[in-house]
């Protein structure tokens, strides 16, 4: 193991964010929602409730999905299928300091 990857952060949350690698706004401008929806469950006061491992967020401006990297533990399968989302709609994902990198699998 070098000193690098002894130093470096395990990555605990990924920033997927509403533009392409290109630069250009994804559409529809409502993904986000829609794939918290796709992950939500009704609560016992019959509340819809966002999954803990995926959350809405703005980051300088746009709009973005946070993915807990823990959701591909739990829920291999969502994982995959987000991961693939991504890299099909060719969407810049970013690590927890901002920093854009390859669609993790």
């Amino acid at each position: 193991m070098t000193t690098d990857q002894k130093s470096a952060p395990e990555l605990q949350e990924i920033i997927i964010e509403g533009n392409t690698r290109a630069g250009k706004p994804f559409r529809p401008s409502d993904w986000v929602d829609r794939m918290c929806s796709t992950y939500a469950t009704f609560g016992d006061d019959r509340k819809l409730k966002y999954s803990p491992y995926l959350k809405p967020r703005v980051v300088n401006g746009v709009r973005c999905l946070a993915v807990d990297l823990k959701l591909k533990v739990v829920n291999p399968e969502g994982y995959a299928q987000l991961m693939h989302f991504a890299d099909e709609n060719q969407l810049n994902v970013l690590d927890s300091s901002g920093n854009s990198i390859p669609v993790p699998h």
